[in-house]
């Protein structure tokens, strides 16, 4: 197992874990694509924003419902990980999927673009998420959607399981004070002041149990956990280079809880939100 200590999300080690995990990975996220894009409910015609696009989703599934002649434009800060999300793309023959290396507080598009905005696991990251909503209404076309899914409590499975059992041994507060918070939303309601304060109306919010499922080995999705969830990464790098067996050790027997033959279900709450521009 490689080092979870190793690397950031968002250095070269972040490419690195997503080609490595990409099926798998895929496979564990689209019970959240799935939902997001029900949620979102994309037409033909479409012109469509997957904002902090990551590897492609929800855009790739996106595209695929906007034909013939919508389009969707993926934005991410990362050009390496849109690349990943281009090739994917390719693979699916789709033509109307492109990409945008781009911050989410300065878009590069003019007034009025999109007919259509999703977000996946983005927006609890945006360092100023008052001015990238205002930037993200501006490109939107008057009454559009923006659609955004973010996780709910910690206390679910897959978190319990892995960051909460590295808690443990490593003491002390599990995300750094002031830093990124995956859960920065997962309280009711709250990302829905967030949205009204970036000047949306008929905003709209509700929670949901969605599959959360990785296919393979327990050690694999402990290393891919490890290996990805930067906010955690301070608590990661607290815990003794000896107490990491027993780390492993807790975690994999926590995990194995969920396991259904050659799968890990352990399930997903997360948070639906949307407002008009």
């Amino acid at each position: 197992m490689a080092d979870p200590k190793q690397g950031l999300w968002g250095s070269s080690y972040r490419l690195i874990a997503a080609e490595k995990w990409k099926a798998k990975s895929a496979v564990m996220g689209s019970g959240v694509t799935e939902a997001l894009v029900e949620y979102a409910r994309p037409l033909p015609g479409m012109q469509v924003l997957d904002l902090a696009s990551g590897t492609g989703e929800p855009g790739i599934t996106l595209a695929q419902r906007v034909t013939p002649d919508g389009c969707v434009t993926a934005v991410d800060l990362s050009a390496e990980l849109l690349e990943l999300a281009a090739k994917r793309a390719i693979d699916k023959n789709l033509g109307n999927f492109t990409i945008r290396q781009a911050d989410a507080h300065q878009l590069p598009f003019p007034d009025h673009t999109f007919d259509l905005c999703t977000c996946r696991f983005g927006v609890m990251f945006f360092s100023d998420v008052e001015r990238a909503l205002a930037e993200l209404r501006r490109v939107l076309k008057p009454g559009a959607r923006a659609c955004f899914a973010v996780w709910g409590s910690i206390d679910q499975p897959y978190w319990e399981t892995t960051m909460k059992v590295v808690q443990k041994y490593a003491g002390g507060a599990m995300l750094q004070a002031g830093g990124s918070d995956p859960f920065r939303y997962s309280e009711d309601g709250s990302l829905s002041l967030a949205l009204r304060a970036g000047g949306f109306g008929g905003v709209e919010e509700s929670s949901r149990t969605v599959p959360w499922v990785w296919r393979g080995t327990t050690e694999d999705v402990f290393e891919y956990a490890t290996a990805v969830s930067v906010p955690f990464r301070a608590m990661l790098d607290r815990v003794p280079a000896d107490k990491w067996p027993d780390v492993r050790k807790e975690s994999f027997a926590t995990i194995d809880r969920y396991r259904a033959g050659d799968e890990i279900r352990f399930g997903c709450l997360v948070i639906l939100a949307s407002g008009r521009a």
